[in-house]
Formats: structure tokens, C-alpha cells, sequence
């Protein structure tokens, strides 16, 4: 895969700053751009801590122009624990200056069906004219099973097309109601990063980055069609991977 990178760091401590270096510099090429803004989308689990960590302490960073969304949220009011957006917004997103308008939230009072067409109403007015939303950069984790978002292994969401985004009320990990953006939206980005570290996802990333099985683990069917594709891993995530690594320093820029 010609658009792929896999950085090795020794630890998270390492890997957080060349994060925080990445979603800076895809904010500041799109600002310049001809678009003059920033889509962004997170996703949770460790992410939230790391990058509420690492983009904070970054000088000077302008978010006015950013326009946030999440790449899957679980059923549940924003002060549930398990709430992406509740998360994001108690440790990051309050203490950034990204209008609240272009923070995109799901409407936890509604059915997780409406939740999810609600949901791409709402990427549909933010990404006028585009019929599959173009993030300029989406950051995933995975699994210890190769999920990422919330796309399961062998689920029937990982055959959807038409839809940007997807209901599931059986997810196998709790709870069992979320969205998901669907692969053709995660394929589309213009860069897509995922966060994985730790010695229990070895096993697992060894599957995804080195295997050929079929069918593919969800995250191994991650291969944006136009964009850059980065694996940010720790030392242990990585101990089991015979293939070609990039070992940077801290203060690499992506």
C-alpha cells in the first residue's frame, strides 16, 4: 500500500506530540486551502485522554476554523461515561475556541436509527455538495478484535455503500446502541490515523497490517482511495510485526 506509513514510537509519550504535530499541520493546509476550514473526526477510548493532553499544550493554536465530528458514538446522554462527545467535551473541545455550531453531536433522544439519520443530515449540511462526506483527517483506534468506529468483524455494516452514516443496535462490545460512519466515508478522508498501543493489540495489528485473510478485519479495510494512511503505534503494539517500520524521532513532522 503505496499511502501507508507505520511509525513505531517507544511509548505513548513519544507518539503524543508527533499526533498533536499531525492534526496541526492537516489544520493549517486546509485553512490555507480553498476550503479556509478543517474537518476533523475523532474517535474514543484512548484518543480522548492523548489528545486532550497534546493539543492543549500546543502554543497557538487556532481552532476557529475547525468543523468536528465523531467517527462513532455510543446511544447515551452526553454525561454518560461511555458518551464520546460528553468526553471530548468535558476534557478538550470547552477549552478550544471551535464554535459550537461546528462541534456535530448525535441527539441521544432519538431511536438509534433516527440517531443515525439525523446524524447524516447533519454531515450533509456541513459538507454541502458532497455526497460522501471528505474529512480532511479522521482518527481511529482499533480493537483487540480489528473493529474500528463501530464496524465489527463479519457484521453486515461492513457491506453498506449507500448510507454515510450507520445505525447498529447489536454492537458486540456495550453498550449496544451507536452510529458509525461507514467504510465509503472512512475511505474517502484526505488522511486517516490510527492510535493503537499497547501490548494486548500486538496479536491483532499483526493481523491487520501483515495478514491476507479473508475477509479482512474491519480496520485492515481502512485504504483511503485518494489519501495518506498512518499507523502512530508504541513498541509493545508493534513487537510482533515482521514488515518495514519507520522509527521517528519525537520531533517528526507527518
Amino acid at each position: 500500500m503505496p499511502n501507508r506509513r507505520i511509525l513505531v514510537f517507544p511509548s505513548a509519550t513519544e507518539l503524543g506530540p508527533v499526533l498533536a504535530s499531525l492534526v496541526s499541520s492537516r489544520a493549517s493546509q486546509a485553512c490555507n486551502s480553498e476550503r479556509q476550514r478543517f474537518t476533523l473526526g475523532l474517535s474514543g477510548g484512548s484518543l480522548v485522554s492523548l489528545l486532550s493532553r497534546e493539543l492543549l499544550a500546543l502554543p497557538d493554536l487556532d481552532s476557529s476554523a475547525w468543523v468536528v465530528a465523531f467517527c462513532d458514538e455510543r446511544l447515551v446522554p452526553f454525561d454518560d461515561a461511555e458518551s464520546t462527545y460528553g468526553l471530548y467535551k468535558s476534557q478538550l473541545l470547552s477549552k478550544m475556541n471551535i464554535p459550537e455550531s461546528r462541534i456535530l453531536s448525535i441527539d441521544p433522544s432519538l431511536s438509534v436509527e433516527q440517531c443515525a439519520e439525523d446524524y447524516a443530515r447533519k454531515l450533509s449540511v456541513n459538507f454541502p455538495g458532497e455526497p460522501i462526506p471528505v474529512f480532511d483527517l479522521l482518527l481511529l483506534g482499533m480493537g483487540p478484535d480489528g473493529h474500528t468506529c463501530s464496524l465489527f468483524p463479519n457484521h453486515p455494516l461492513l457491506e453498506e455503500t449507500n448510507k454515510t452514516v450507520a445505525p447498529i443496535s447489536n454492537s458486540p462490545k456495550p453498550p449496544p446502541q451507536r452510529i458509525t460512519l461507514t467504510l465509503p466515508v472512512v475511505n474517502a478522508a484526505r488522511c486517516v490515523a490510527f492510535v493503537s498501543t499497547g501490548g494486548s493489540k500486538a496479536p491483532v495489528l499483526k493481523q491487520v497490517l501483515e495478514g491476507a485473510e479473508d475477509p479482512k478485519l474491519p480496520a485492515a479495510q481502512v485504504a483511503p482511495s485518494q489519501g495518506d494512511l498512518f499507523w502512530l503505534l508504541d513498541e509493545p503494539a508493534a513487537a510482533l510485526l515482521t514488515i518495514q517500520v519507520e522509527k521517528p524521532s519525537s520531533g517528526t513532522e507527518l
